[in-house]
Order: structure tokens, then sequence, then C-alpha cells
């Protein structure tokens, strides 16, 4: 069986565990369920399928559903978006064929120009594989300096599970550490061939634990707006909102632009941290209180 088609197996059946039988609308059972989930002839019956021929796709068999059939496991199975997504990458086109992409992404100078013209605000591209693209000063000094770390850890993965850094700026780590690996795992989807994908999975999976019990459990979720909450070692304590926008003529670059609510400590806070990066890393509170404080 192909690596891919493992894949594929693992996740229809870790997908197919976290269903709630009770929800899922089926006909009374008196039968004792002995695994969580529904069983495999339960999907079938939901997505309108024999149970041989889902039971042969969950195997990792060379079968390629229609759209209207992927659509209607996806359904039976309570994916969301991302998730249906992730199931038709690891189904793969009907050619057998799949994109192959550079290994080296670059930043058009328009984007960089238009990141730093962001000034006061936190901006950064992330690329394939949560790799750290472009980032302006303000996101530099929000959440790290990665533009001064060799090229190879300039991913935000790896520096999630790998630093300490991480670990003690968010004060949600797990949360956001969680989204990671799952972001991840959409992502490598697209692309199963990518080699350097590969070797950054089997390097954080064998450098952290918390990656390979996540990565093992195959969720996925994609990215597009939420919070992260901060334990900033200038300004204190923040919780920031993100949303993201994927670039025109580049779908594999996303924009991830940082803000705080207006009123709120945390929006003070950043003010405060904006401060202190125009000022060379002089915390001007005198001024920022003469500004009237929100």
């Amino acid at each position: 069986m192909a690596a891919e088609n493992r894949e594929l197996a693992d996740f229809l059946r870790r997908a197919r565990s976290r269903v709630d039988p009770s929800r899922a609308g089926l006909p009374a059972d008196d039968r004792i369920r002995r695994v969580p989930g529904l069983r495999r002839e339960e999907v079938a019956l939901l997505a309108g399928v024999s149970t041989d021929y889902y039971t042969r796709l969950e195997q990792g068999r060379r079968i390629t559903p229609s759209a209207g059939v992927l659509d209607a496991i996806a359904r039976a199975l309570g994916l969301d978006a991302a998730g249906r997504e992730h199931l038709g990458h690891l189904i793969g086109p009907a050619t057998g064929t799949r994109r192959r992409v550079p290994s080296v992404q670059r930043v058009r100078p328009g984007l960089h120009q238009f990141l730093d013209a962001l000034e006061g605000t936190p901006a950064l591209i992330l690329g394939r594989r949560t790799d750290v693209l472009a980032t302006n000063r303000m996101a530099r000094a929000l959440i790290s300096d990665f533009d001064a770390l060799r090229p190879r850890e300039r991913n935000y993965a790896r520096w999630m599970f790998l630093t300490d850094q991480a670990r003690d700026l968010f004060v949600d780590w797990e949360v956001q550490a969680r989204a990671a690996v799952e972001s991840l795992r959409l992502d490598v989807g697209h692309d199963p061939g990518d080699r350097v994908a590969e070797e950054l999975v089997a390097e954080l999976s064998e450098r952290s634990p918390e990656f390979r019990r996540w990565w093992e459990e195959h969720g996925v979720y994609q990215r597009t707006f939420g919070s992260k909450h901060l334990r900033h070692p200038v300004v204190g304590e923040l919780t920031v909102d993100y949303e993201t926008l994927t670039m025109p003529g580049d779908p594999d670059q996303t924009l991830f632009v940082y803000t705080t609510e207006a009123g709120t400590a945390s929006h003070q806070a950043m003010r405060l941290l904006t401060s202190w990066v125009l000022s060379g890393g002089r915390v001007q509170e005198d001024a920022l209180g003469r500004e009237g404080r929100p």
C-alpha cells in the first residue's frame, strides 16, 4: 500500500471514530458498541455507498470516488471544509498525478514593501510547510525575529515546538501548537511528495512528543482568523486577533495581520510595543500617556 493510501486509511478511521453515533441520524440499533464513533457500515449507509466500497476506501485501496461521493462521505463523517479538502488531496486526482512545486518560495518585492508600510501593525507571510517567508518589524517584535534565524529554521511549526521562546510567549501554547500541527497536516496533504515537508515532519516527530502525538491524530485545520494570547517580555500580557489573506497570484502564500481591539488593555499594550519599536527599543511610556491612554 502506497504511503498516501496509508494516510487516507488512517484519516478515515480517525474521522469515523470521532463521530457521535447519537447525533448522526442513524436508525435505532441495540448492538453494543465496543469502539467509539461510527461503524464502517454506518458511514456507508449515511454516505449512500455500499459497505464493501467504503471498506475498500478505508483500507487505502486504489479507487477514485467521484466528487459527489467524496462530499457524501465528508458529510457522513462530519468533516468541515478543511477536512473535505484534505480528503480530496489524500484521494488524489484521477490521473494519479500530483503537482510538483519548487522547494524554495520567494515573496515578490511589492509584498515586502506592503509589509513595511503596515507601520504599527504586525504582519507576516507564511508559505508552504508553514515556512516564514517575510515579516515586518512589528511582527518581529511581537512574535519572533525569524529574519535573524538560519533559513532552515525560519519555519513557524519548528519554532513553535522546538524553542522555549514560543512556549514562553503563548499563554495558550497548546492551543496554538495544535493548530500549527493541523495546519501543517492540511498543507502537506496538498503535495505528499514534498521531500522537504517529509523531513520537517520526521524531525518534529522525533524531537517533540507533543507534535508526534497530535500529528498521529490526523486532524486538519485551516487558519483563517482567530486570537492568540501572549505574555510578551516587553509589554506583558495581551490578546491579538489575526486575519489571513491568500496572496493574489500565489495561493501558497498567506498574509497574517495581527490587530487588537480598540479601548482594551491589549490595544494599549500594542501601542506601547509600537513605541518601543519606533524608538529603537526604548519604551516611551510618558509619551504614550500624553497621547491619552485608551
